[in-house]
């Protein structure tokens, strides 16, 4: 089993936000402070107990950044190259991993191939470079051509991902990257619709150029061992998990919970030999806050996540208790600008919640994870389950903890074989190492 990065804790940055950097890019502004203005909040990030951070997307591009439109400088509203090596630096120098948001399944309308596109037609040499070009039709936009947008959004037009010049030009992009900043790994964005022979030739090639660089996808259906295996990607976020925490604790009904850690990590788990990427909200999804009915619940949540198997996160922001929602039509809500970049929490936080004693619970989780090898690497077992309950074990050879889970609002017995019993505080859980 490949344990690369199972002691991991990430902090996940979408930086155009948390920055609060223009939403449309004018093209000729001089670059941005962004970058070194993150590198004042690297301190406060690592306090947390993080080890690695996700940041991204980072290149430039027209919009809200998956549209890019250059893979070989960053996004002028954030800042330029140099800055953005000396966040790279920076974090490195606090033992911070770095990984970025690589947006390979499209491009903006404003890179050059579609840019070529549009002036060409039928002549362009990148014709090939996207999906299903129709020159018997015409786009929403008004082009002489139909082509293929990501999910149907007509501004992300997808790369044929297929035609090995593609390949290599976002494998230079990569290589790029890891030569001039020295990042460590990627977040493969739209995985579950990239090509499986670029991901196979991205992991081939530069696993050669750097072993212990790290690949993971978002997906979001399907079977993760269809992207997460040998010689593809070393792990995807977890979906499944994320959603059946929530729900276990909005519904009062833990085996939805139950069942998928079953399927999941159980003795004859689907992904028991994949380190999946755990989180309890990201830019796309609502923030935990706006997710959960009873506001107390979030110190469980982060709690539990640190628990269970798989590698966990927290999107900036969300470990002070901060709201959010989707638009109709937009996802800004989920990405605001935060401290230092704006005075206050207030308009953001739910009115009881203590901020610091929510920091203070992922730090001490966090602290705890870090130093148990079974809660980095052990198996699961099930040990007791019912709706307002719940316990499991966690074990890496000799070393075995047990974790007892209470969602009532008053204390619980939790007792499991060998007439065992823990007795667990109201919403609150109880790791026991005896």
């Amino acid at each position: 089993m490949d344990r690369l990065f199972s002691d991991k804790f990430f902090y996940h940055i979408y930086p155009l936000g948390m920055c609060g950097c223009s939403r449309r890019n004018d093209f000729c502004c001089p670059p941005g402070n962004g970058f070194d203005r993150l590198i004042g909040e690297l301190d406060r990030i690592k306090s947390l107990g993080v080890n690695a951070v996700l940041i991204g997307p980072v290149f430039e591009s027209s919009s809200h950044g998956y549209d890019t439109l250059d893979y070989f400088f960053v996004d002028r509203r954030l800042g330029n190259n140099e800055s953005f090596k000396r966040f790279c630096d920076a974090c490195h120098e606090r033992g911070l991993s770095v990984l970025l948001d690589a947006v390979f399944n499209h491009t903006g309308r404003d890179f050059f191939a579609f840019k070529d596109l549009i002036q060409n037609g039928r002549e362009s040499k990148y014709r090939d470079w996207y999906c299903n070009i129709n020159f018997d039709g015409r786009s929403c936009f008004g082009d002489n051509f139909d082509y293929c947008g990501w999910a149907g959004c007509m501004d992300l037009v997808k790369l044929n991902g297929e035609n090995p010049e593609v390949q290599e030009y976002l494998i230079s992009a990569t290589k790029h990257w890891i030569d001039t900043f020295g990042i460590d790994g990627l977040r493969l964005d739209a995985a579950d619709v990239l090509s499986p022979k670029f991901m196979d030739r991205l992991s081939c090639e530069i696993k050669k150029y750097r072993n212990d660089f790290w690949l993971f996808g978002e997906v979001v259906h399907g079977d993760y061992n269809d992207w997460a295996k040998k010689g593809r990607l070393d792990s995807v976020t977890n979906y499944q998990i994320y959603k059946s925490m929530w729900s276990a604790l909005n519904t009062k009904n833990f085996f939805e919970l139950s069942y998928n850690l079953n399927r999941e990590f159980g003795s004859d788990g689907m992904y028991r030999n994949i380190q999946l990427f755990n989180f309890v909200d990201n830019h796309d999804v609502n923030r935990i806050a706006s997710t959960l009915n009873d506001e107390s619940l979030v110190h469980l949540i982060y709690a539990l996540m640190f628990c269970i198997p798989g590698i966990p996160s927290v999107y900036y922001g969300s470990e002070w208790g901060i709201k959010g929602q989707r638009g109709d039509y937009d996802d800004f809500q989920l990405r605001p600008a935060l401290p230092p970049f704006v005075e206050s929490l207030e308009r953001f936080a739910w009115p009881d919640l203590n901020s610091d004693a929510l920091v203070e619970t992922i730090r001490k989780f966090s602290k705890i994870r870090a130093n148990s090898i079974a809660l980095q690497r052990g198996d699961y077992k099930e040990l007791f389950v019912s709706n307002m309950q719940f316990a499991f074990s966690r074990t890496f050879k000799n070393d075995t903890v047990r974790i007892f889970v209470n969602l009532d609002s008053s204390p619980a017995k939790i007792k499991i074989q060998n007439n065992h019993e823990i007795e667990v505080p109201a919403k609150w859980l109880v790791i026991d190492n005896d």
